[in-house]
């Protein structure tokens, strides 16, 4: 017999199965595509180091080379390490918007899963009391 045959021939029961199967597998994806994800980004970081170490490493070599060494002030100096920090902050203020984002968006599905539940019963109780109206009798 095929696979085909012994599926059931009840079209909502073969859409909950269909369904379900499309969850499952999507469950199991979802742990590789995270882990992929965080690969790249350490990769992104790591070649971002890279490169911009590379050319500092270079532009020194070829300053000392030619002699050029200027002298830098104490204020030059403190203007980098407070852009240093100012760019720590915005990516540090970034992850705590995204953080936010991410449970406001947990939120909003727990308020949809709940609203989906209350829906379908008020929906169930409609169809009863319609059905009722019109002499129907639900199987169950």
């Amino acid at each position: 017999m095929s696979k085909v045959a012994q599926q059931p021939k009840d079209f909502f029961a073969a859409s909950k199965k269909s369904n379900s199967k499309i969850i499952h597998a999507t469950k199991n994806a979802s742990p590789n595509f995270h882990k992929s994800l965080v690969r790249l980004q350490q990769d992104y970081i790591d070649a971002w180091k890279m490169v911009i170490n590379s050319a500092i490493s270079l532009e020194k070599e070829y300053a000392e080379k030619v002699g050029f060494l200027p002298k830098v002030s104490d204020s030059a100096i403190q203007t980098i390490h407070e852009m240093t920090e100012m760019s720590i902050q915005a990516y540090l203020k970034q992850n705590e918007i995204l953080s936010d984002t991410v449970r406001t968006t947990e939120q909003t599905f727990a308020t949809f899963n709940d609203s989906t539940k209350s829906f379908t019963s008020i929906n169930k109780e409609i169809m009863e009391l319609l059905m009722s109206k019109y002499g129907m009798q639900l199987k169950t």
